[in-house]
């Protein structure tokens, strides 16, 4: 966990005992270099936003260099050297990774992936035999280098390119933020999600505005646009939410927002503060290929809990059902988010974001429930009654019923020619005898009544994790849970998506039928949370 590594990174020691200032060190490309006039780099500036007294920030980044490169060069090892404990390391890598794997002039191309795949070639730049390896492979070398010297890493996503299509910019290039991410939740590294947070601010001001910071080409940003990006990289920092390094920063630097950074760049945004904020802190994913189709999964912590990376050991069914698919063919995202229910999803700014982005095709798994009682959440039932009610932010409020915003979830997909199909929520560890409780006229019979009227399909998930937890006992039950009856554990997170894939596959009309693997056993094998 990212608190774990934290507070064994700073220790109990004081920062006065300490003779030598920590050191925030940046590995990377020319994106985050000092650069050139009209080329650069966000590092260049990071120093601006933390006090020279406290911290220094030492930016080794490198133009030209890939991760491969920055450690065949010795950049990388000269970094390792100088670590101490309490220092940083931010690594961002991947624009120069998709070259050219050997080249007489640019060899520094890595292979694609996090394997541990390897070539043997003979460089045609250094004129020497060298063994290539994947992007991965590289990262982790300095993830473990940085952690064997009680350094921290952090794992930052590209920063964006001047690329735009239909109104849309890169969150690219290629699939190396996906794999950043990927390897941020493999190594459990603190993971920086700044193309996302870039390109949400860039989509904001428009292509005009944006071709303002790119007076070159479309890679490399002004001293304008360098400055902002370092301002998103600190920004970043706000949103892992760690306030061990809150002292270093500078007045500039506690000037950041650490909710929505968009005022940054415009002056009026259109999502709200509660948004930016949450969907940052918790790295919510994206399409990783937005060619694909995308399953998206929206619901409450029983789906995605937390960041996704088991904090408190919880795990949401979400975080193990992509692994049933070929994301290959298919995009899995889960824009679950914890605390939500069918109304405060919608107004609190998580549902417009995954309804912008849907496309044609594209199918919304819908699950909630659990947190849709009480004032927080909606009236009860499926009717077309309202209730006017004074929220906490003094904003007065129309409230409609469980079934009326799940009426309106359905409808919007449909509007998109998406696909919605409706889970009722899962069961609790509540026990009547040797059987869960069932509950009548509830959320699950409320989903399934929904369900029928709109005419749409239904996953009576409620119905189908009981009965396994019937047939399998109090004492065989217990492990699933991480709590005291809500929150499942990562076998139990598994047994619920196994059951998500169960009613998929009971459909006669699935439309995920041809993403699906042959068999439960390939998905198995390749759950990456099971190193955890």
């Amino acid at each position: 966990m990212i608190l774990v590594c934290w507070s064994i990174f700073y220790g109990a020691q004081s920062w006065a005992e300490e003779d030598r200032l920590p050191k925030i060190y940046i590995a990377g490309d020319s994106t985050a270099a000092g650069g050139v006039e009209g080329a650069r780099g966000w590092g260049r500036h990071l120093q601006t936003f933390f006090q020279p007294e406290k911290v220094q920030i030492d930016n080794r980044a490198r133009g030209g260099r890939s991760s491969r490169t920055f450690i065949t060069e010795g950049l990388w090892d000269a970094i390792a050297a100088e670590l101490q404990p309490r220092d940083i390391v931010l690594i961002q890598f991947g624009h120069n990774d998709g070259g050219s794997i050997n080249d007489p002039q640019r060899a520094r191309g890595s292979l694609p992936g996090l394997g541990d795949e390897s070539r043997e070639i003979d460089n045609l730049q250094t004129q020497r035999p060298e063994v290539v390896h994947t992007f991965g492979w590289y990262l982790k070398r300095m993830i473990s280098d940085t952690r064997a010297k009680g350094a921290e890493p952090i794992l930052l996503s590209l920063t964006v390119r001047n690329i735009w299509k239909d109104g849309h910019v890169e969150r690219g290039s290629g699939r190396y933020g996906q794999w950043i991410r990927e390897l941020a939740e493999l190594e459990n590294v603190p993971f920086i999600d700044l193309t996302n947070i870039v390109a949400d601010v860039y989509e904001q001001a428009g292509p005009e505005h944006v071709a303002n910071l790119f007076p070159r080409d479309h890679t490399h940003t002004s001293d304008e646009g360098a400055l902002l990006n370092a301002r998103f990289v600190v920004h970043g920092f706000q949103a892992l939410r760690e306030e061990m390094w809150s002292p270093w920063l500078s007045n500039e630097g506690k000037k950041v927002p650490r909710a929505d950074p968009s005022n940054v760049l415009i002056p009026k945004v259109s999502r709200g503060e509660n948004e930016a904020s949450q969907q940052r802190f918790l790295n919510t994913p994206f399409p990783s290929d937005r060619s694909l189709p995308t399953l998206w999964l929206i619901g409450d912590s029983t789906v995605r809990t937390g960041r996704g990376r088991g904090e408190l050991d919880q795990f949401g069914w979400g975080d193990p059902l992509q692994n049933f698919f070929d994301l290959g063919q298919l995009n899995v995202v889960n824009r679950a988010m914890g605390g939500t229910g069918a109304r405060t999803f919608r107004t609190g700014g998580f549902w417009q974001p995954v309804l912008d982005m849907l496309q044609p095709g594209d199918v919304v798994l819908i699950q909630f429930g659990h947190n849709d009682n009480g004032q927080r959440g909606a009236l009860r039932g499926i009717g077309t009654n309202t209730e006017i009610r004074d929220t906490a932010n003094g904003v007065t409020e129309t409230v409609e019923s469980f079934g009326a915003y799940l009426r309106e979830y359905v409808q919007e997909i449909q509007d998109k020619h998406a696909t919605p199909i409706l889970c009722s929520l899962i069961p609790r560890k509540s026990w009547e005898g040797n059987a869960i409780r069932r509950y009548e006229d509830g959320h699950a019979d409320w989903t399934r009544e929904v369900a029928k009227q709109q005419d749409i399909l239904f996953i009576d998930l409620y119905e189908r994790i009981a009965l396994r937890y019937d047939e399998m006992g109090q004492s065989a039950v217990e492990p699933l849970f991480a709590d005291q009856g809500v929150h499942t554990s990562f076998a139990g997170a598994q047994l619920n998506a196994q059951c998500v894939l169960e009613g998929l596959k009971a459909f006669d009309n699935n439309p995920l039928a041809k993403f699906l693997f042959d068999t439960e056993q390939h998905s198995q094998d390749n759950i990456f949370f099971l190193t955890r």
